[in-house]
C-alpha cells in the first residue's frame, strides 16, 4: 500500500470509530433496554458492508473502506466486554445470544454482502 492510502485508511478508521460511537449512542436511546442493541446492529451492519466492500470495490479502496472506515466502526472487544457483562449480571439466555448471534448472523451478514457486492 502506498503512503497516501495508509493516511487515507487512518482517516477512515478515525471516521468509523466516531460513527459507531454516535450510532451506538442512538440505539441503546432508541432500544432502551440493558441489552447491547447497538454494537450487536454495528457488528452485523460492519459484517454485511465489509462482504459488500470487498466483493465490489478494487483493493486500495477496499483497504480504506474495509480495513479503515469499517475497521474504526466495528468493534469485537466492545462486544465481548458487552458479553461478560450480561453474564456477570446473571442475563445469561442475553449473554449467550449476544455472543452466539453477533457470530452467526454476522458469518452469514458478511456473506451476503460479499454475494452482493460480486453481482455489482
Amino acid at each position: 500500500m502506498t503512503p497516501l492510502v495508509l493516511l487515507l485508511a487512518a482517516a477512515a478508521g478515525g471516521a468509523g470509530a466516531a460513527a459507531r460511537y454516535v450510532l451506538d449512542v442512538w440505539i441503546g436511546r432508541l432500544a432502551g433496554t440493558r441489552f447491547p442493541w447497538g454494537v450487536f446492529v454495528i457488528n452485523l451492519t460492519g459484517s454485511f458492508l465489509l462482504g459488500l466492500v470487498i466483493g465490489a470495490l478494487p483493493t486500495a479502496a477496499a483497504f480504506v473502506v474495509g480495513s479503515g472506515f469499517l475497521g474504526g466502526y466495528t468493534t469485537f472487544s466492545t462486544a465481548m466486554v458487552d458479553t461478560i457483562a450480561l453474564w456477570r449480571d446473571g442475563e445469561r439466555p442475553a449473554s449467550v445470544f449476544h455472543a452466539g448471534g453477533m457470530l452467526v448472523l454476522g458469518v452469514l451478514a458478511a456473506a451476503a454482502g460479499l454475494v452482493l457486492g460480486a453481482a455489482l
